[in-house]
């Protein structure tokens, strides 16, 4: 698999060279989402390996941090470019796509090999409490603006705002809920992993992958709306389906990795914490980081969204609810998201 991530870093100097060519807005989007998924799993492999010399609490932070760097960089670069909506269609597609693509592909390998896999209930319904709680924080405020239409736009966003702040500090405590008061829990998510790079190797490629990412992801942004013309798509079907896949894709290939080696627990941490940390992290850095530039976002998300996650956070509460999965409980996830997959392409 690593041969693989290694062969895409290929797709870097060609979208440079592309870029420098003045190729069209398609060739381009397309070239820089293959050149930043490697990158992102570099990240992600980068950051493992510093949090491997680090304390679990600098260890939940660097993961926070840099975990999803990609969906991070994609959101800022889209927000500068006024692309509000497809940064909130991509968050939105991240987390329905970690619940029900990522774990479900996952669940579906995994079930081949073994006929029911087991993983700690208690964890499990941690993770989903806290997933439930991000569902409230992200509805709430489209509620708010449904039911008072004429309410002032700085109002929503100051509500925005405390919303975004109350749930990064609620994600924070749940690290702390892991690392520190109730580590027993997670026994085998944080079994300890020793690292295998240097420290120097180790912030040296966080550091260039992050930096490359970040142009990449320019690119990428800068093309979505002549694609969009191009080909028909929506910006929301882009940013849900297209954008979020290019994200995910490294916790896509670790989600499957584990469950081939009958390690759920794991499994279900990289699906579900990775959706949590989408809707509890990464959606509120980015409200709050918005306020510097002229169009902020704001946490009122659209009904098709909302209903989108809700679904996917209820579906996924039901296949976790016995404590064991099985390959069909994975195609019925991986049905799911290919319904609101298509629905996200006919939605206008």
């Amino acid at each position: 698999m690593q041969k693989v991530f290694v062969a895409l870093l290929g797709f870097i100097p060609i979208t440079i060279a592309a870029s420098v060519l003045g190729s069209s807005p398609t060739v381009l989007f397309f070239l820089s989402a293959l050149a930043i998924v490697p990158l992102a799993r570099f990240i992600g492999r980068a950051t493992e390996e510093l949090s491997a010399r680090s304390g679990p609490a600098l260890s939940g932070l660097l993961n926070a941090s840099f975990g999803n760097a990609t969906e991070l960089l994609i959101g800022f670069f889209a927000i500068r470019q006024g692309l509000v909506e497809v940064v909130k269609a991509s968050l939105t597609g991240s987390i329905i796509g970690n619940l029900l693509l990522v774990l479900g592909t996952a669940t579906f390998a995994g079930g081949w090999s073994y006929k029911t896999q087991q993983f700690n209930l208690s964890a499990a319904h941690a993770n989903a409490s806290t997933l439930l709680l991000a569902v409230i924080a992200m509805t709430i405020p489209a509620i708010f603006y449904q039911t008072i239409p004429s309410m002032l736009s700085a109002t929503i966003e100051s509500l925005s705002l405390l919303v975004s702040a109350l749930m990064i500090v609620t994600y924070l405590a749940s690290l702390w809920f892991a690392f520190r008061t109730h580590p027993h829990l997670y026994s085998e998510e944080l079994e300890h992993y020793e690292a295998k790079w240097t420290l120097k190797k180790s912030v040296t490629i966080l550091f260039t992958a992050t930096l490359t990412a970040a142009g990449m992801s320019d690119v990428l942004v800068h093309s979505i709306e002549p694609v969009a013309l191009g080909l028909g798509w929506t910006q929301q079907f882009i940013g849900v389906v297209v954008v979020a896949v290019v994200g995910n894709s490294a916790e896509h290939m670790s989600a499957i990795s584990m469950a081939l080696r009958n390690k759920m627990d794991l499994t279900l941490q990289i699906s579900i914490g990775s959706a949590t940390q989408i809707a509890m992290f990464v959606a509120p850095v980015l409200v709050l980081t918005s306020i510097i530039f002229p169009n902020p976002m704001s946490l009122v998300f659209s009904t098709f969204e909302l209903a989108a996650i809700i679904l996917s956070v209820l579906i996924v509460n039901q296949v976790v609810a016995d404590g064991e999965s099985n390959w069909f409980e994975g195609l019925q996830l991986m049905m799911a998201y290919g319904i609101m997959a298509v629905a996200f392409f006919l939605h206008t």
